[in-house]
């Protein structure tokens, strides 16, 4: 237990990637999660930014004495904020979420941050959820591909499991 307040310093990069010394603040924290939302956007890109940051980065960290808390996420659009394509990162029906989940484990992460809960908007949501979106007006949605309305929140409780070591370590998502 912590006997002061946790600070968790959350950067776009972490200092052991993008500048060649560690930041003042980042030496201060307690955990390190550098937002990945966006930064690599299909199945090859998760492994990359694995082998070239993620490894790096959670050697880094133990280095300094401090713990690492990677994000993943299903997939993204920023199609309604920005006009950007409608399926900018697609989610692979869980296969890109999955793979993250599995570098992470992979490196060495011990804990992860799952982004979003609820950002419907952005096609980062992971909770229940139906296929039959509303017809497109100002908002346009991603559906679930016919999937489970339940399959993120399944597939973030696996990957939980799997960090943990109470499912073995796979390049597959899990079937129901």
């Amino acid at each position: 237990m912590f006997s002061r307040p946790l600070l968790i310093l959350a950067l776009t990069a972490l200092a052991a990637t993008a500048v060649p010394s560690p930041t003042r603040d980042a030496v201060l924290a307690d955990i390190i999660s550098p937002w990945t939302v966006g930064r690599f956007g299909d199945l090859p890109g998760v492994q990359r930014y694995a082998e070239k940051t993620l490894v790096p980065d959670l050697a880094w960290c133990r280095e300094q004495r401090l713990d690492f808390l990677p994000v993943v996420f299903p997939g993204f659009s920023w199609h309604n904020m920005t006009g950007k394509p409608l399926d900018q990162i697609p989610r692979r029906r869980g296969e890109f979420l999955w793979a993250q989940f599995a570098a992470a484990k992979r490196a060495g992460a011990q804990m992860i941050y799952v982004a979003m809960f609820n950002e419907v908007d952005e096609g980062t949501a992971i909770f229940k959820c139906t296929s039959a979106v509303p017809p497109p007006g100002d908002s346009t949605f991603l559906t679930y591909e016919n999937l489970p309305a339940d399959h993120y929140l399944r597939l973030t409780g696996a990957g939980a499991k799997m960090l943990r070591g109470e499912l073995p370590l796979t390049d597959t998502p899990p079937a129901k």
